[in-house]
């Protein structure tokens, strides 16, 4: 154990290589994902790594995984080079936690991801989608039915992404206007939406009772390394579950035009801006944490600073050359 300023420092122990003339782990790509994604107990975690994993099988699915190299991993990371850092850093994840997961099972003696960086998010205080704007896109007919129920209940569930994405028929409670949703620590919660998710969620179930309820355009493979599982196909259609990047994708090609810095709204967005309006109207901090179904209020932070927006209004109210009306 080695020392500094008085400090002992724990010794790196570094994973013991395989004596010499020891075959490969004899475990290809394919099927060392398929093990890991089946480990995953959490739904939402376990579809979106099994997209950015898709990438790699893809690439290396018929290797030994004893085989895989940083430039693999660079390979497959290339594909979101240009996206948001906390896009990038998603995938990234996904890359680490297999990686992690594959040396504890001894069919990885070195990381492939060790040149890899997470990237720091900048700093924006216009995460919030101003109400117009949101207004104007929840109407705009031009968008497909999917999307605007999507993109509706996001808002006015607050909830994230992956949770709704993940939604099954059974899970919903149309009566009560909630959702049974699994959240990021595995919890079992409901959402619950308003009036303009009740009117347009029975159009787009159209009669089905079970399976997911966002589904893709196409009918899933049903055989093959992207072959879903059977949860996340529809009985009646044989169309499969709406991915993460796809909902991702098509929210920013279609948000594009309205955003002022022309890049797209995330889908992130929308339980962002639910929040800080929410906050802005004057909803408590534990109102917020019954909305959001944070753990703990601090993660509430970046949500109630107003910014922006409420400094326009404050700066107009504030205005002596407006216009009041006189009493």
């Amino acid at each position: 154990m080695s020392h500094q300023r008085g400090r002992p420092l724990a010794t790196i122990v570094p994973f013991p290589p395989p004596p010499a003339g020891t075959p490969a782990s004899g475990e290809i790509v394919t099927a060392a994902v398929d093990r890991y994604l089946d480990s995953i107990k959490t739904k939402t975690t376990r579809s979106s790594y099994a997209g950015t994993l898709a990438r790699l099988v893809s690439r290396a699915g018929g290797r030994d995984t004893a085989s895989l190299l940083p430039e693999d991993y660079a390979a497959v990371m290339g594909r979101w080079d240009d996206a948001a850092a906390a896009t990038w850093n998603r995938h990234l994840s996904a890359l680490t936690s297999f990686t992690a997961w594959a040396g504890r099972q001894e069919i990885l003696a070195t990381s492939p991801a060790r040149r890899l960086d997470r990237r720091k998010p900048a700093r924006r205080s216009d995460r919030a989608i101003p109400r117009a704007r949101l207004d104007k896109l929840f109407t705009d007919d031009r968008h497909g039915l999917r999307e605007r129920v999507l993109w509706r209940m996001l808002y006015e569930t607050a909830a994230r992404a992956g949770e709704l994405l993940s939604l099954n028929i059974e899970d919903l409670d149309l009566e009560f206007r909630r959702g049974r949703v699994t959240s990021k620590g595995g919890a079992i919660e409901y959402v619950h939406w308003a009036t303009g998710t009740a009117r347009l969620l029975p159009r787009l179930l159209r009669g089905r009772t079970s399976g997911p309820v966002f589904l893709a355009g196409r009918r899933a493979p049903v055989s093959g390394a992207r072959a879903p599982a059977e949860a996340d196909v529809c009985p009646e259609t044989g169309r499969g579950r709406l991915s993460y990047p796809r909902a991702e994708y098509l929210f920013k090609q279609a948000t594009a035009a309205r955003d002022p810095h022309r890049q797209g709204w995330t889908l992130h967005q929308l339980r962002h801006s639910a929040l800080q309006h929410l906050a802005a109207d004057g909803r408590t901090a534990p109102e917020l944490q019954a909305k959001s179904r944070h753990l703990h209020l601090g993660s509430l932070g970046r949500y109630v600073q107003l910014g922006e927006q409420t400094s326009a209004q404050v700066t107009a109210d504030a205005d002596p050359a407006a216009r009041r009306r006189t009493r």
